[in-house]
């Protein structure tokens, strides 16, 4: 009986200590789970005041998450010329990359950011990754995303041919996105980042485009819309690479309304529709992938604690509805095996989503074509 009580009392200890993280006190205050973690404290105070200041999941913020893509996707396969993944060659060799069709708008990035990696010690590479994480936290409805540090900066430019345009056949993407290591699913929870997103370089016309009626919530209002029969254009229309939209304001992407509709993607893309916790969810997963594509993880510490907690969005916020005036009668039915959710039509007169306003931060000497866009980025 002894032994036995003995014997539990140890297993309690041992599950409470379990349940215990130990913490590091760091140098300029605050705490973290792992010492090297510590570098990351002075940026996130310093790009929480000054790079996103009251940014609530706007221009900077979205901005931040796009280069994060455009620099990991430099990776492939089966070619090694394609580049080392995420690794910050986007911004190390800007002037190059920069230049690239797919990679138009990119300068406002570089623009945005190439101040704040110049002050600190920490890598290009972790920097670009580190600021997308950090700017989905100023976001309704995001999963807190995990980070890992440690990414070893590039030595080569990535090719031209790396990022998918959105001008592409879905079979065209989902090779690309194959040899980057994705599946067609992975590659939709992606696209999730669509819900708080914008384009400026599709539409010359106007500027900030959303893609969806709520470009400030992370929600799956995006998978809905963009399944929605198109009828208008948000300004000149017929550019490369751009479709109808169903609602004014807002631009849809030619990539986007074929993979909704796909039959290799129709049913991925539906499952998001009305489903909150699965698009959050898979996105985080995503987008963990996509942040240390071609780096060694086991050489990458853990400093997810760092990553401050998105904002929580309300169970009612959370439901998807249909835009007003439109209705499940104007759905593109595209998934074979299941309906379309009927969704409640929002109330009011048909709207007109307006512009992102764009962070006067995002101007500078980098132009749209590469030029001017150069930093000294040398390391400690």
């Amino acid at each position: 009986m002894l032994f036995t009580t003995f014997a539990l009392l140890v297993a309690l200890a041992t599950v409470s200590n379990a349940g215990l993280t130990r913490r590091v006190a760091c140098p300029s205050g605050g705490t973290v789970t792992n010492a090297a973690c510590c570098a990351l404290l002075p940026v996130l105070e310093d790009i929480q005041t000054n790079m996103f200041a009251d940014d609530t999941c706007g221009d900077a913020a979205h901005t931040a998450l796009r280069v994060a893509f455009h620099d990991a996707i430099g990776f492939s396969k089966t070619k090694p010329s394609f580049g080392t993944g995420a690794d910050g060659s986007i911004f190390i060799f800007a002037e190059q990359e920069l230049s690239y069709d797919a990679n138009l708008g990119i300068a406002d990035a570089f623009n945005l950011q190439a101040p704040f990696i110049a002050n600190h010690t920490i890598g290009v590479a972790d920097f670009i990754q580190f600021a997308a994480a950090v700017s989905l936290s100023r976001c309704p409805g995001v999963v807190r995303p995990t980070f890992m540090f440690g990414r070893t900066d590039a030595t080569v430019p990535a090719p031209d041919g790396t990022v998918p345009e959105p001008f592409q056949t879905v079979d065209v993407i989902l090779a690309r996105m194959a040899d980057a290591g994705f599946t067609p699913a992975e590659l939709v929870a992606l696209l999730a980042s669509h819900s708080i997103a914008g384009a400026d370089d599709v539409d010359p016309s106007v500027s900030g485009l959303p893609f969806d009626s709520t470009p400030s919530v992370f929600d799956t209002q995006f998978f809905v819309e963009t399944q929605l029969r198109g009828t208008l254009f948000p300004g000149t229309g017929g550019n490369q690479g751009e479709v109808e939209t169903a609602v004014a304001g807002t631009l849809r992407l030619q990539s986007d309304s074929l993979l909704a509709r796909d039959s290799q993607t129709s049913c991925l893309w539906q499952a998001n529709v009305n489903n909150q916790a699965h698009m959050a969810s898979s996105f985080q997963t995503a987008f963990a992938k996509m942040q240390i594509i071609g780096q060694n993880a086991a050489k990458l510490v853990d400093c997810s604690d760092v990553i401050p907690q998105p904002p929580a969005l309300s169970a009612a916020a959370a439901k998807a509805f249909f835009p007003p005036g439109l209705t499940i009668s104007n759905v593109e039915q595209a998934c074979a095996s299941t309906p379309f959710p009927n969704l409640p039509t929002a109330a009011g007169s048909a709207e007109h989503v307006p512009s992102i306003v764009q962070d006067p931060a995002t101007n500078g000497a980098c132009q749209d074509d590469g030029t001017g866009c150069v930093a000294k980025f040398t390391k400690p």
